[in-house]
């Protein structure tokens, strides 16, 4: 689990906007890619430095830069500065980790995702921020490492005649965000997948490594919901205000997605509920299991406590005892003693307490 506390201590006494990275450096080198396209044209490239960008920012096109790795403060700098980007914003894109939040400035509108993944080998789930930037005319993204969901909307710029050739840099916003979101779904199908066999393997041969996975499970819900939740006030707040930068025929859009999100948390929610569920279910087996263990000692111990007492009597070592010089004393009270623990087997079978 990733120490977010730690890393937030090296920005003490730091001013604000201060440009250090506070986050894991999962590339070696910063990746820039660019897409400038409008209806009739579209044009793709990988600039190799941040000067090269420049020359496909047209006013007629919609421009989107996309930058692979957060660890470069220089590169991010510069994209602040070309795009006129507040630095507290700046400072937020390179402090990952942060809440999924929207803020609204003169210029633009920022926002910050959570990117999901599932890690199939490792049976976990997989999160990176995803941060953008929508302006008049551009949208930036900010990722930290390459690989994302963003590969149909990359495909559907690169084919003429789509919607989104046809529509602005809001629409495209719309469709990162979306694609984000789209995404939580194949991750909740992969949790119930996982579940449904913990499920099975919780009345089929529960164990201690069942518990954990159980732990495991709850703990990667609770990462979706911080994930989720926030994503709600997001969307309803840019469906219910009036952004500069969002144009009003692209809120029906956001009022989709909203309902995408809604959906999302409903099944989370009936996820987390289940896993609970599991949790009790395997505790109450245990406590069940407990309880038949201590009935089958505390029967065993009640019948040997009469048997106990015979023995001690006869082993007191008393000089005068009746029994002791009978030819079949012994043989008696051994007898005794098995005519004892048949008649008490018998009564607590028809006890029903075993």
């Amino acid at each position: 689990m990733p120490r977010f506390t730690r890393n937030y201590t090296k920005k003490i006494g730091l001013p604000a906007g201060a440009l250090i990275h506070l986050g894991e450096q999962k590339v070696e080198e910063p990746e820039l890619s660019v897409i400038s396209y409008n209806e009739a044209e579209v044009r793709q490239a990988m600039p190799k430095s941040f000067g090269e960008v420049e020359q496909y920012r047209k006013p007629e096109m919609v421009l989107w830069l996309n930058i692979d790795g957060l660890h470069d403060t220089v590169l991010i700098d510069a994209a602040g500065k070309a795009f006129g980007i507040h630095p507290l914003v700046l400072e937020d894109i390179l402090h990952v980790g942060q809440r999924p939040k929207i803020d609204e400035f003169e210029m633009f509108v920022f926002i910050v995702l959570r990117m999901l993944s599932y890690d199939d080998a490792c049976e976990r789930v997989v999160e990176e921020q995803v941060s953008l930037v929508l302006g008049d005319g551009f949208v930036l993204s900010f990722q930290e490492k390459p690989g994302d969901v963003f590969a149909a909307v990359r495909e559907r710029i690169l084919k003429g005649q789509t919607r989104i050739r046809r529509q602005k840099a809001d629409y495209l916003a719309y469709a990162l965000m979306d694609a984000v979101i789209d995404n939580y779904f194949h991750v909740l199908d992969r949790i119930e997948q996982k579940m449904e066999r913990l499920d099975e393997e919780l009345f089929s041969d529960s164990s201690m490594e069942t518990f954990q996975r159980i732990g495991a499970m709850k703990k990667e819900l609770i990462l979706l919901r911080k994930s989720t939740w926030p994503l709600r006030e997001i969307v309803g707040s840019i469906t219910k205000s009036e952004f500069d930068v969002i144009d009003e025929k692209t809120l029906v859009y956001f009022r989709d997605v909203h309902d995408h999100i809604i959906h999302a948390i409903d099944i989370l929610e009936t996820f987390r509920d289940m896993a609970s569920s599991m949790h009790d279910t395997y505790m109450n087996y245990v406590n069940n299991r407990m309880n038949e263990i201590m009935k089958v000692l505390t029967v065993i111990a009640t019948i040997f406590i009469p048997l106990t007492f015979i023995a001690g009597i006869y082993g007191m070592n008393f000089q005068y005892m009746p029994e002791l010089s009978w030819r079949w004393g012994y043989f008696g009270v051994l007898g005794m003693m098995l005519v004892l623990f048949a008649a008490m087997l018998v009564y607590f079978r028809r006890k029903k307490w075993f």
